[in-house]
């Protein structure tokens, strides 16, 4: 695993939980520009981690032969038991404080389709988001990995052009004409086609380490996320995000050997499914337990 891309992953995590934490307790009201960014661009923390899981499961199964169950195994046991674990325990506070908390509802329909990773709408009438609001982001990634497994019964050298196809005629075909939810209509799974293209140029030693070009690669990705509204994803926020992980990527000899950097990046995926929990547990606090002077 590049330690770059770990500290990263780490880094878009904490964008999201800031972006929560100003959601949640400022109504995403925020002063200067930084606190600007996070309250309001802190969202493109998702972007990032899409096009990194692109970059990270094309480089981890580049030279590793395996049957697609095998595969889908291996990612199944990785991301379904901590989010199944985040969204009981989600659901147990929806049921037991639900009521004193924005958009506060649950179902058992929802909450199943939530644990089966099948998009449906909230019962807060918020839009199709699971029970753990966070875990919409996993859909897509378990609609990334199905397709991903289909690559391991094609010559490497099909491989990216598969996926990208197969994304393609899902999200512009197959959902226009109803067979699969609306919710995959949506460009923003092309930023895994993105990591994996960073991950071939990787591979084929295209991409030049260096320091001053990939740091200046990186600020003209955050710039022009700060700038731009994403009203195309992919072209507003996702190609910026690439940018940013090519700029990280060709840093790695920067980062390489930092353990506590690499820590950082192996808990992010935990911080990313538990913030929201602790957020709104703090919420529900400030706003209706009364502290004695």
């Amino acid at each position: 695993m590049l330690i770059s891309i770990q500290a990263l992953r780490a880094l878009a995590a904490w964008m999201v939980v800031c972006h929560h934490f100003m959601q949640i307790f400022f109504d995403f009201h925020a002063q200067g520009p930084i606190g600007h960014f996070f309250s309001v661009r802190g969202a493109v923390g998702v972007d990032i981690f899409f096009v990194i899981s692109g970059l990270v499961i094309y480089l981890s199964t580049h030279d590793k032969p395996q049957a697609p169950k095998d595969f889908l195994l291996n990612r199944v046991l990785r991301i379904v038991p901590a989010y199944w674990i985040y969204t009981l325990a989600m659901g147990l506070l929806l049921v037991s404080a639900g009521a004193y908390m924005p958009h506060g509802q649950i179902s058992w329909s929802t909450f199943l389709a939530s644990l089966l990773f099948i998009p449906a709408e909230n019962p807060g009438g918020y839009g199709l988001y699971p029970t753990l609001n966070v875990g919409w982001t996993l859909n897509y990634e378990m609609f990334f990995y199905l397709v991903f497994s289909l690559v391991f019964m094609v010559p490497r050298r099909c491989r990216p052009l598969l996926v990208a196809s197969v994304l393609f005629v899902v999200v512009e075909c197959v959902t226009r004409f109803g067979l699969v939810s609306r919710f995959y209509a949506n460009n923003i799974v092309y930023e895994f086609v993105l990591g994996i293209v960073i991950g071939i140029a990787w591979r084929r030693g295209w991409i030049r380490a260096g320091f001053w070009w990939p740091l200046a690669l990186i600020g003209l990705g955050m710039v022009s996320i700060y700038r731009l509204e994403p009203d195309n994803r992919l072209l507003d926020w996702g190609l910026p995000s690439a940018l940013i992980v090519l700029g990280c990527v060709a840093m790695e000899p920067w980062f390489k050997g930092s353990q506590w950097l690499k820590s950082l990046g192996d808990r992010s995926y935990s911080v990313y499914l538990l913030h929201l929990l602790v957020l709104y547990a703090g919420w529900f606090i400030t706003q209706h337990v009364e502290v004695d002077p």
